[in-house]
């Protein structure tokens, strides 16, 4: 997929869409070009645009449904923590390693719904409803591949995995057992990944929630069955994971493939389409990368500041990641409404949807802080006894809930710029404030006191300069017209 000047993606369409020519334009329009916001906008079929209407109500049928799917999801590490955890204190360590190491894996290959989401919306918008199809296919037999080639790599470097995490003994035995009996659900859990990108492409959140709901329903069922019933241990608390997360692969792969054969769709991969939908994703896989070496370099500095601040860290880390939740919902949103509107050449439903998104973010943002800022010291007491723990997580809390409204807009725009198919621009915006996170972590490391204030002045580091850098960056990429490519 060539690049143009200043990052822009040119996308010439594989299927002529059918857009008329512009006759504000004597050339006529041309595919992959950013949309003249004094051209007068146009549907998908080149005539004028309908006045921006249901905006709103559009957003929420697509954030309410994503949430849920957002939540149902961590359930899986819940339900197996709550189960191991009776297998004793070793198997439950071995699930905290082994679910780490496949957390991360999963999620840098998150790239496959964003870039798929952003594909077949766009394509959708333009009409073209087989094409759509179409990339959702192939963007699933990249994941399945995918899934392949990392659950056989994840199996065979197991035990050098949880060695480097520093886990020896029964404990290591624990993490190797449950990262090798659950490495064949990758495959299902990345064909997920790609087959959710596809339906919310398609304006479908619904889909996946009733999936991911009855998956979570499923696992807990297994894990009982295959830890108690059959007495399989920690490897069957893995074997059912992987068992529900094939499942799901399963039912989404149906679903998908009855839109792709009802719209004339080819099932088999197409290289070009494959290797098309990996071009798009390598720049948001980038992007991905940089976000996980921030939240790990923020670890590290809360590490440094005494067991009670990283105990802290941990309370405050988890609040702020339910918050993430609600503001990724409208992510998800953003990503599919934005992609369909330029597919459909509809510059003035862009905007609307850019301007009502990031209120939505903002808005969000501020009601989750006033509550979770403001209910700290109540609720803070249910994570730990501690006084000097309790007294760091409050501290970091306040400090996380003041900058929720700035993460809105953040979270609202990456999603905005997803969906435009500006993952190059998002690369390098990542590289970019992860080198502007650095030198204030350090400083934190550095000179920071133990404790709660030193608590207080890592979460200023991350929530306040790394945000204040990513929304500065993608705020300014909004403000111009360079992201807005209209057509396919």
């Amino acid at each position: 997929m060539p690049r143009s000047p200043g990052g822009r993606l040119n996308r010439p369409s594989d299927t002529p869409g059918p857009a008329s020519p512009d006759p504000t334009d004597p050339a006529g329009p041309h595919e992959g070009r950013p949309a003249d916001p004094a051209a007068p906008p146009a549907d998908g079929a080149g005539r004028p645009a309908a006045p921006v209407a249901g905006v709103d109500r559009q957003i929420l049928a697509l954030a309410v449904p994503a949430l849920g799917a957002l939540v149902a999801e961590p359930l899986f590490v819940l339900v197996d923590s709550a189960m191991v955890g009776h297998l004793g204190t070793d198997a439950l360590a071995g699930l905290a390693l082994a679910s780490t190491v496949l957390v991360t894996v999963v999620g840098l290959c998150v790239f496959l719904a964003y870039a798929t989401t952003a594909a077949v919306a766009r394509r959708l918008g333009a009409g073209d409803r087989r094409g759509a199809l179409q990339t959702g296919v192939d963007g699933m037999w990249l994941g399945a591949g995918l899934g392949l080639l990392l659950a056989a790599a994840t199996w065979a470097a197991a035990p050098w995995l949880v060695a480097t995490l520093g886990a020896d003994g029964a404990v290591a035995t624990q993490a190797v057992s449950y990262l090798r009996w659950s490495t064949p659900g990758l495959p299902g859990m990345l064909l997920v990944l790609a087959a959710t990108g596809a339906l919310r492409g398609l304006q479908d959140t619904r889909t996946p929630l009733v999936v991911a709901a009855s998956g979570a329903v499923a696992n807990a069922a297994l894990n009982a069955a295959l830890i108690y019933g059959a007495g399989l241990g920690i490897a069957g608390s893995g074997l059912g994971t992987a068992l529900a997360q094939l499942g799901m692969a399963c039912w989404l792969t149906v679903v998908v493939v009855r839109g792709a054969r009802a719209a004339g769709a080819s099932l088999a991969p197409a290289a070009g389409g494959v290797w098309a939908n990996a071009r798009a994703g390598l720049p948001l896989l980038v992007r991905t990368a940089t976000l996980r070496l921030a939240i790990l370099l923020t670890v590290w500095t809360a590490t440094g500041l005494g067991p009670s601040a990283l105990a802290g860290h941990q309370v405050v880390n988890a609040v702020w990641g339910l918050a993430a939740f609600a503001l990724d919902a409208l992510a998800i949103a953003a990503q599919a409404l934005v992609g369909h509107a330029l597919g459909a050449r509809d510059v003035a439903r862009t905007r609307a949807v850019l301007r009502r998104t990031l209120q939505w973010g903002v808005g969000a943002g501020a009601v989750l802080g006033l509550v979770l800022g403001g209910l700290a010291p109540f609720y803070v007491p249910l994570f730990s006894p501690d006084a000097d723990v309790q007294r760091a997580a409050v501290t970091g809390l306040l400090v996380a809930a003041a900058a929720l409204p700035m993460a809105g807009w953040v979270f609202v725009l990456d999603g905005v710029l997803i969906g435009a198919g500006d993952g190059p621009f998002l690369a390098w915006a990542g590289v970019a404030t992860l080198v502007a996170y650095v030198p204030a972590a350090l400083a934190v490391h550095t000179w920071a006191p133990p404790g709660a204030a030193g608590l207080a002045w890592l979460w200023v580091a991350f929530a306040v300069v790394f945000m204040a850098a990513r929304a500065v960056t993608t705020g300014l990429r909004a403000r111009s017209d360079s992201w807005m490519v209209v057509g396919t």
